[in-house]
C-alpha cells in the first residue's frame, strides 16, 4: 500500500456538561481518522450507541480505501449495533450520529456523515461548514421557514432526520475531499454549535497553534456559554505524512467511547 502524503495530528476532548448525567458522546482519534458521535437523545443507550459504533469503526481501521470501503466499513459498525439489539431487545431504538475524516489513498481524504454533528474546515484562515445537518430545523430553513440564524435556538434543534441504528437503510453521506498540509479540520458535536456560533469557532481555531489547545478551548467556550448537552470538540491537522511532527498510529478514544468497550480492543 503507497504510503499517503499526509496524516493527521488531532486530539480532542468530550466533557459530559453541567446538565446532564450521562455522556452520550463519543469520538475517536489517529493518525489515519478522526470521528465524533452522538447517542440519539430520547432513545435508549444512547451512549452505548455512540460507543459501540466508534469501536466498531476504529477497530475495522478503514484507512487507504475508497469511498466504497469506507461506506462497507460504516456499514459493518451499523450492523454490529443490530446486533447488540438482536441480544439485548431492551437496546431497541438506540441510534447515533456520525462525522469522520479519513485518509484514503496517497491524495484523498473522505469526509462521513449522518446526522447533526458538523464537520468545519479551516483553509488559508476562511472557515467553511462541510456538513449539512440531518435535522428538521435544516428541512425548515431550507424551504425559507426558518432564518438561518435562528436555527441554533429553534426549540426542535435536536430533531434529526438521518442517523445509524442498525437498520439496513442507514447510509451516512460520504465526500471526497483534497488534502492539503496546513488545513484544520474541526469535528463536534451539537453541543457545541447549537450554543456557539461559527465566529466564536473560526476565532478559538486561528488562536491555538496546538490541536489540544483549540479542542480544550472549544469545549470551554460551549460550557461558560451555558450548553445543556454533552459536548466534544476534535480538531484535527493535516500535516505531510513522513513529517517527523506527525502523531504515532495508536487510537484514542474519549467520550462514552473511553468509558465503553475498552477491554481486548487492539490499538489500530
Amino acid at each position: 500500500m503507497m504510503e499517503p502524503h499526509v496524516v493527521l495530528r488531532a486530539a480532542a476532548v468530550s466533557d459530559v456538561g453541567a446538565h446532564r448525567p450521562v455522556n452520550q458522546d463519543a469520538a475517536f482519534t489517529a493518525a489515519w481518522g478522526a470521528a465524533v458521535a452522538d447517542g440519539v437523545g430520547g432513545g435508549p443507550a444512547g451512549d452505548f450507541a455512540s460507543a459501540a459504533f466508534v469501536h466498531r469503526l476504529a477497530a475495522g481501521r478503514p484507512t487507504g480505501l475508497g469511498a466504497e470501503q469506507l461506506a462497507a466499513s460504516v456499514r459493518a459498525a451499523n450492523w454490529d449495533l443490530r446486533a447488540h439489539v438482536e441480544r439485548d431487545p431492551a437496546l431497541t431504538g438506540m441510534a447515533t450520529t456520525f462525522t469522520g475524516i479519513f485518509v484514503a489513498g496517497s491524495r484523498s481524504l473522505l469526509l462521513a456523515h449522518t446526522g447533526d454533528s458538523r464537520a468545519y474546515r479551516l483553509r488559508d484562515g476562511v472557515l467553511t461548514r462541510q456538513t449539512r445537518d440531518d435535522s428538521l430545523v435544516q428541512v425548515l430553513v431550507d424551504r425559507g421557514i426558518v432564518a438561518e440564524e435562528d436555527a441554533a435556538s429553534h426549540p426542535r434543534r435536536n430533531v434529526i432526520t438521518a442517523s445509524l441504528s442498525g437498520a439496513e437503510r442507514d447510509a451516512p453521506t460520504i465526500v471526497e475531499h483534497e488534502p492539503r498540509a496546513g488545513d484544520r479540520w474541526l469535528l463536534c458535536s451539537d453541543g457545541l454549535t447549537d450554543y456557539v456560533p461559527d465566529a466564536d469557532i473560526h476565532a478559538l481555531l486561528t488562536a491555538h497553534d496546538r490541536v489540544e489547545d483549540a479542542a480544550t478551548a472549544g469545549v470551554g467556550l460551549a460550557l461558560d456559554a451555558g450548553t445543556f448537552d454533552n459536548v466534544t470538540v476534535i480538531v484535527a491537522d493535516v500535516v505531510p505524512g513522513r513529517s517527523t511532527a506527525a502523531p504515532p498510529h495508536e487510537t484514542t478514544f474519549y467520550g462514552a467511547a473511553r468509558a465503553r468497550f475498552m477491554e481486548g480492543l487492539e490499538s489500530a
